[in-house]
C-alpha cells in the first residue's frame, strides 16, 4: 500500500498541465487542490468532472 503526499501529487499533475498534457484524479479533495492551483497560476484549464474522476485539460491557443 502506498500514502500518496497529496502536494506533491497536486504539484506532479500541475507539472502535465503547464507542459500541455491532460490529467486525471479520482478525488474530489485532490482535484480542488488541483482548481486551486489553477486558477492562482491563471492556467487556461477545461475541466471535465464525471462520475468516476475529474479531468484538467489544457485549452490550447
Amino acid at each position: 500500500m502506498y500514502i500518496i503526499n497529496s502536494k506533491k501529487f497536486v504539484q506532479e499533475k500541475l507539472e502535465y498541465i503547464k507542459n500541455g498534457f491532460s490529467a486525471y484524479v479520482e478525488s474530489p479533495e485532490i482535484a480542488n487542490l488541483i482548481k486551486k492551483e489553477i486558477q492562482i497560476l491563471k492556467l487556461d484549464v477545461y475541466e471535465d468532472a464525471t462520475d468516476i474522476g475529474f479531468w484538467f485539460i489544457p485549452n490550447k491557443d
